[in-house]
């Protein structure tokens, strides 16, 4: 099941994302930013255990402007579909928020073209959005992919039932 992630799930969330930037896949979070910004993530976890499968968040960067960060599925549950329902989820939260482009910078173009995302170059992000840059180990040096997406209003999810 999705949820927004509580602050047990931190430690897990860490562990994840420490994996897998171990393995050159995503840039490491540090674990204080983890607790900042854990207002902003929401986490897959097993519906009997409540084990963290997979994370992502969507940080707001800008008026109108918000970023997919942390997208990471533990490896023995990819390819279950876990990825695509947290970006999905991303995504409707950045039409809950009214947001209008929502980029990603990742080392798998691929995967996020499926969503609908496209390569842009990453001058034409603002400023603004580097400040979490100038602590990483690649700066000046990066070598993700910055990619965009437009958000519409056909993008909203369908209404639910509505109750008495």
């Amino acid at each position: 099941m999705i949820r927004k992630a509580k602050l047990t799930d931190i430690k897990p969330i860490y562990d994840l994302l420490s994996d897998f930037a171990d393995r050159g896949h995503l840039l490491a979070r540090p674990l204080s930013l983890l607790y900042d910004d854990i207002r902003s993530f929401w986490v897959y976890a097993d519906d009997v255990t409540d084990r963290l499968l997979g994370c992502c968040a969507l940080q707001i960067c800008w008026e109108e402007l918000a970023e997919i960060r942390s997208l990471a599925v533990v490896p023995d549950h990819q390819g279950n579909h876990i990825g695509q329902k947290l970006v999905e989820t991303a995504l409707t939260d950045a039409v809950v928020f009214n947001v209008k482009k929502v980029f990603t910078l990742t080392y798998i173009p691929s995967y996020f073209e499926r969503f609908g995302f496209f390569t842009i170059d990453k001058t034409e992000l603002p400023l603004k959005i580097w400040s979490d840059c100038i602590t990483c180990v690649k700066f000046p040096d990066c070598d993700e992919t910055a990619m965009l997406r437009h958000i519409r209003a056909e993008d909203a999810p369908a209404p639910g039932p509505e109750k008495e």
